[in-house]
Parts: C-alpha cells; structure tokens; sequence
C-alpha cells in the first residue's frame, strides 16, 4: 500500500506531508455521508494557504470533492468537509495532501446549495440531491399585508418536490419570471403542490402558552455562510413575537446525500416562556401520522395529487416534553403535528421529508424505514479520527 501511494504522490511531483484520516462506522449498515475535520488539525501540511489540498480514499487514484467551511465568517476556514463511504460496522481511510504545485479541478453537478432569491420578492430557498425548501422573507410578508401580488405571511417551511439530483432551484426560479405557475408544474423534474400558508409545514416553529401557538412573521434578515457543494448552511433571523417577545435565530444546514437539514435554534426572549415548538403541517388530516417519543421520531404520510409524501421531525428524546395533534375546526392551516421541547435546552432537531415519486420511498413503510436509518445515523454520527 505504502509503495502504491508512493507511485501515485511521485505522479503528482513534490509535497509537503499528508495526512491520515480514518472514518469509522459503527452501525450495521453501509453509510455515506459528509464528515468534517477541524482546520487545525491539518496545520501542517496548510503551508502555503487552502488552494492546494486535495483528498483521495487510500489506494484509489481518484480525488474526491471537497469543501472548506467558514462558520464564524473571520476569512479563514473552520473546516475540510469531503464525503466518506464506509461499510457496516468498518473503517474506511483517507489521505490529504499537500501539493504546491497542484490544483483539484474537481466539480460536480450533484450538490447541496443555498441562496437568497430576490427575483421573486425575497425567498431563502436550500436543496441538495434529494430534497428542496423554501420561506419568506419581509418584502413578501408587506406585500401580504398591503393585498399586493406574491405576498405571503408565514415562517413555516416549504418544501418542494424533486425527482432529480440535479439542481432546480435557479432553474425554476428563472422559469417563474415568465411563468408564475412554471414551478407547480411537472415536467419531469419535480414541482411545487405544497401548500404552507400559516401552517408549520416541515419544520417550522412556534411557542406553546395556554393551549395556543404562537408564530413568528417572515424572517427579517439572512446569512449565508456556505453555499456547497457538499454541505450548506446559513441563518435567518425573526423579529420579536409573542407576549415572551422572543427572538429567534435558525442555523440550518443541509448535507448533500441527506433528506434531512438540521436546525439550530437560538432563542432570546423578555420572560421565559414553557415551550418551543416544532410542527409538522397536517393539511386535512387526511394522512396517517405517528409519534414515537421513546425514539424522538414524529411523522406524517399524506396523498399529495397522485403520489404520496412522507414528512419526519427528529429530535433527540431527552428534550421532547409532549408530542401531539393541534387541530382546529376553523382553519386547516392550524392543523400541526407538533413536537414540544424545553427551550432552556439546546434546541436542534432535524425535519425532512420524501416523494415517492422521487424513487427515494415506494409507500408508508419505507419512510418509517429511512426515518429510523435517520435516527440511528444522528445518534450515531461517523467516527473521524486523524493520524
């Protein structure tokens, strides 16, 4: 092995040192997923800055994408993200390597990415290869108040339906500008059919006082702070709301190869208040629903046209405190599946979901299946450690 990758560095001239990374899996199942290591363990062989680093599975000439990752914006990465592949219950290894005099043109079309989408009026929307999302901005909630086109008034989650793993976002985006339906239409790549309105949809918030949810407006400002290719992730902040006047500020990441972004909430407020909520829109509740608090895991599977879509909150079960329907007789938009947790805790849950026209799931079990696989994954994260 020594002698192979003696070869294959020589074939690629001079460099400074590599190192080795091992990833680990201990669950019983093949695993593929985006791992980071911190950029201070690869000091030594960051000689001349980040340009010339690239990455390579032991004993497979082939490099691998990569991406650094700035999480508190100062100019200097925080993080090497790249995508390990391990078998069930193995290891898999790794080298980086630094060469001054080499550059990984690596690409790929298949990605995870997020953008800020003033063309029409001010969405945040997020994707990757599986899945897509989006919500509203300020512009779109004065348009709301003041009866003009495109308004809308929600902090819930959109999702958008895709059967590709190839980017849409900017395409049905440009497509609206001369078609304002073109995006709920399929053709063939996906579409839009889910209504949010003020519900939660798949994930949003809200706080829970005297048997009522309180909701937040549009967001009223945003940061991206990595688009991709691999792993995305910004923050969108909500003005005061509620009697707690609380302020929220949602971290959300989303990995390429995952049906699920993670959301890390932090929440400021005059006065404490009992609970943060989570929810899950049930539309009519013509679907079948499901809350297993031993496991964290709360789901809904409904008929969406001619398809079926699973829609799954996670969330570690030591900070749920209740989990339940919330109905009402007057307005299907406050028909939420929600999950109560202590807002005195960390709150982080992930809320995904899958088409079975995507190819992804087939009918209700499979969406029980990849949301126990999901459970196990998050609380069983791959093991990297760094020779």
């Amino acid at each position: 092995m020594k002698a192979s990758w003696f070869i294959i560095l020589s074939c690629l001239g001079a460099y400074s040192q590599e190192i080795k990374v091992s990833v680990n899996n201990d669950l019983g199942f093949d695993r593929k997923e985006i791992v980071s290591v911190p950029a201070s363990r690869l000091s030594k062989i960051l000689k001349s800055g980040y340009d010339h680093v690239h990455i390579r599975q032991e004993g497979k000439p082939v490099d691998l994408l990569y991406q650094w990752v700035d999480l508190d914006s100062d100019g200097k990465p925080d993080e090497l993200l790249f995508q390990a592949e391990v078998s069930a219950k193995a290891s898999s290894e790794y080298v980086l390597i630094y060469n001054k005099s080499y550059l990984s043109d690596t690409k790929s079309d298949i990605q995870a990415f997020s953008r800020f989408v003033p063309e029409r009026t001010d969405d945040y929307a997020w994707e990757n290869d599986r899945v897509a999302f989006r919500t509203y901005g300020p512009d779109a909630q004065r348009r709301f108040e003041q009866k003009m086109d495109n308004g809308t008034l929600s902090s819930g989650i959109d999702i958008w339906l895709k059967r590709t793993d190839r980017p849409v976002i900017d395409k049905w985006y440009a497509g609206y500008q001369s078609d304002p339906n073109f995006y709920h239409k399929d053709r063939g790549e996906g579409y839009d059919p889910y209504h949010v309105g003020a519900s939660r949809g798949t994930g949003g918030t809200g706080i829970w006082h005297n048997d009522s949810l309180h909701v937040s407006k549009n967001f009223v400002s945003w940061k991206t702070i990595a688009k991709g290719p691999l792993r995305t992730i910004f923050e969108l902040t909500y003005a005061p709301y509620s009697k707690f006047k609380a302020v929220e500020r949602k971290r959300i990441s989303l990995d390429l190869g995952s049906n699920f972004p993670k959301f890390e909430i932090d929440v400021k407020s005059d006065s404490d208040f009992p609970d943060y909520a989570v929810g899950i829109a049930l539309h009519k509740n013509e679907g079948q629903a499901k809350i297993d608090r031993k496991k964290g895991i709360f789901r809904y599977f409904e008929q969406i046209d001619d398809a079926f879509v699973g829609e799954g909150v996670i969330v570690d079960p030591k900070f749920v405190t209740d989990a339940f329907a919330n109905t009402s007789s007057v307005n299907p938009d406050h028909n939420n599946l929600l999950v109560l947790m202590n807002p005195a805790k960390k709150i982080v849950y992930y809320a995904g979901f899958s088409w079975t026209k995507s190819g992804q799931i087939s009918n209700l079990s499979d969406w029980d299946a990849l949301l126990e696989r999901q459970s196990e994954i998050i609380a069983n994260p791959l093991r990297v450690s760094i020779n």
